[in-house]
């Protein structure tokens, strides 16, 4: 493994391990586990548990609410005398209720009549509310309980202790601790058995009012006001429950905040909390929180997730599988709430996937914006806005250590600079500006065709394609440079004549294009390197440059780029060279700007010059009213009757020089 993915899996590491330190210490911190909780609300309301199918197979739970139409009906005011509810214990009874639940607070003795009736109604079906209160002093805290009188339990009623426990932010999430809850004693008085489960959470059946409710006055005379069987079998809570809910807002006694409030803003009275941890022992609802190992290999876990997807580079990718782990751990968390009873909070595994890929993520954009503006100092001088944009957006699409790939070179250089240079040499300034004003349009022509421009030398352009971004069509792009170079060389010196007159120097320039396997990538030494080329085809495609002059062409192709072009700019044949370096002898080719050349014209055309080669005479062929064709023949014709006969009659081959 080298340097740069050791570093960047040391921080790969060290990012993930700070994300777990960081969401344990959040785990165990009170605001962000009450954020937590606020979670389990959401899944607790998603899908309660069905009350009706419950209802159905064990008798159910049914609330006698003392609510405002029995204040309007019993005409008396609160609290109710004691024979009152005696009589309600008596009608429950005979209506065939299995446990009666009176969650009401008889701390004290009223009038001796009534507490006798009521003492007399109570039994081992009936189970009396008791209370737990905390009296604050200066100098400690005491937890008081309040009881019933001793005279109402006489007869065998149990006790059962009706105070929760609410969550430091007021919500009721978390069942009795106490062993002898009220819940749990209106069970064991229906004779069946319920263990406290001290630490888990409820869930909660529904918001207020999601249990069968019958109104006080009802219950006094179930046979005249209500369907026969309502209280068969059934247990039943009687408590305060007013039909106007009571608002979270503005509070009130006996009513709790619980997992629903948040969605409705609406307590649930106190009764129907005690019918809800009564269903929760009786059907095993309540969920279990996950412990702090279980939360630690939790976080761990997404960690190591968000670890190997931040392995990669940032990008689009990185933030869909982000997003997709987050989505994962929330499915878990679940998945485990409804089909195993567990509450495994999902916020932290959560945070702990945006704390790996935030920071790696941060880093790679840094790298990223570091390499776009490094690419930006290398090539913004060599190649067209465009395309150093290009590499810009998509470092990744540059390779910067050494590669070898096909590319197309070309060579441009003026010619007969020396007699020109020597004309002016009283003048560098205008010598200066007369090849700046030359080179720029021959750079443009380059870099609006996709080249990229290797290096000056001198007078001279070097530019090759198909690298450092892929090409496909390079050999036409760099034909089509070089025809454009001699376009702009031509625009210039009508420019120049029209400012100098016949005083103007009349310019010109050859051109080498050659194809071929070359290394391309940075050159140089550890402190100045340049992206650039080496390899047989650059030095044929210099040496093309300088045999166009003996060619007599100013723009001259390898065979291999003549290939490559050939259905597309139609190459013509215009000699067969020898290259110093290369046995034997190879055939070169030109391009025309006119318009596109016939196939058949074009064997015609290279057949005859062939021949001409071969024995330096003309042949007698026909072009279809081609004059260009006719003048670049006629220009082979004469440089090849100029060339001195070798043994044996035949014309000898050019011996082109190594271009300096």
């Amino acid at each position: 493994m080298t340097a740069r993915p050791r570093r960047r899996l040391a921080e790969t590491v060290l990012c993930a391990l700070a994300a777990i330190a960081l969401c344990l210490g959040l785990s165990a911190w009170q605001p962000f586990r009450m954020a937590e909780a606020r979670v389990f609300d959401a899944f607790a309301t998603l899908a309660p548990p069905p009350m009706r199918p419950l209802a159905e197979a064990d008798g159910g739970i049914v609330v006698v609410a003392i609510d405002e139409p029995s204040f309007a009906e019993i005409g008396l005011q609160w609290p109710w005398p004691r024979d009152l509810h005696a009589r309600l214990v008596a009608a429950l009874r005979q209506a065939g209720a299995k446990a009666i639940g009176l969650d009401l607070v008889f701390a004290e003795p009223s009038t001796g009549e009534a507490d006798r009736l009521l003492a007399e109604a109570l039994g081992p079906d009936v189970v009396l509310a008791a209370d737990e209160s905390v009296i604050e002093t200066p100098h400690m805290s005491q937890l008081i309980r309040t009881d019933p009188f001793p005279d109402l339990i006489a007869g065998g009623a149990r006790i059962g202790l009706a105070s929760v426990s609410l969550d430091p932010d007021g919500v009721l999430r978390r069942m009795p601790a106490a062993p002898d809850g009220f819940a749990a004693e209106l069970l064991r008085a229906a004779g069946e058995g319920a263990e406290a489960v001290p630490g888990r959470l409820i869930r909660p059946m529904g918001p207020a009012r999601s249990y069968p409710t019958v109104s006080y006055y009802q219950a006094l005379d179930p046979a005249n006001f209500l369907p026969p069987g309502t209280f068969k079998n059934k247990l039943v809570v009687v408590g305060r429950s007013l039909q106007m809910a009571i608002p979270a807002e503005t509070g009130g006694a006996d009513s709790f905040a619980t997992a629903f409030t948040s969605a409705t803003g609406m307590l649930v009275p106190g009764v129907e909390i005690q019918a809800t941890i009564a269903d929760n022992l009786r059907y095993a609802l309540s969920v279990a929180p996950a412990g702090m190992p279980l939360v630690g290999l939790a976080i761990g876990f997404a960690a190591a997730c968000a670890a190997l997807v931040g392995w990669r580079p940032a990008g689009l990718s990185t933030l869909a599988l982000g997003l997709g782990l987050v989505a994962a751990v929330f499915a878990a968390s679940l998945a485990t709430f409804f089909l195993a009873g567990l509450f495994l909070p999902p916020l932290a595994p959560s945070l702990a996937v945006a704390a790996v890929l935030a920071p790696l993520a941060a880093r790679d954009i840094t790298e990223e914006r570091a390499l776009r503006r490094s690419v930006t100092r290398a090539f913004g001088h060599y190649l067209a806005p465009a395309m150093v944009e290009r590499l810009a957006r998509d470092p990744n699409a540059l390779k910067l250590g050494g590669e070898k790939r096909e590319l197309t070179i070309l060579f441009s250089d003026i010619r007969n600079f020396t007699t020109l240079a020597e004309s002016m040499k009283d003048e560098p300034e205008r010598l200066t500006q007369l090849v700046n004003r030359l080179l720029t349009p021959l750079s443009d022509a380059v870099l609006e065709r996709g080249g990229t421009i290797d290096k000056f030398i001198g007078d001279c352009i070097m530019a090759f394609w198909n690298a450092p971004l892929d090409d496909p069509d390079h050999a036409v792009h760099a034909v089509e440079a070089g025809l454009a170079m001699l376009a702009a060389v031509d625009c210039l010196n009508a420019e120049l004549r029209a400012e100098l007159g016949e005083a103007a120097p009349k310019l010109a320039i050859g051109v080498g294009i050659n194809t071929g396997a070359c290394v391309v990538g940075n050159m140089g030494s550890a402190t100045r390197f340049d992206y650039s080329v080496l390899g047989d085809a650059v030095n044929y495609a210099s040496r093309l440059e300088g045999a166009s002059k003996e060619c007599r062409v100013p723009l001259l192709l390898g065979a291999a780029t003549a290939e490559r072009v050939r259905e597309r700019l139609a190459p013509l044949l215009v000699a067969r060279i020898a290259v110093k370096g290369r046995s034997g002898v190879a055939p070169v080719y030109t391009v025309l700007p006119d318009e596109p050349i016939a196939p058949q014209i074009r064997a015609r055309f290279n057949a005859a010059v062939d021949a001409t080669i071969a024995d330096g005479t003309r042949q007698n062929a026909s072009f279809d009213g081609h004059p260009s064709l006719d003048f670049l023949y006629a220009t082979i014709v004469a440089r090849e009757a100029r060339k001195p006969m070798a043994s044996g009659g035949e014309a000898s081959s050019a011996q082109v020089k190594e271009a300096s």
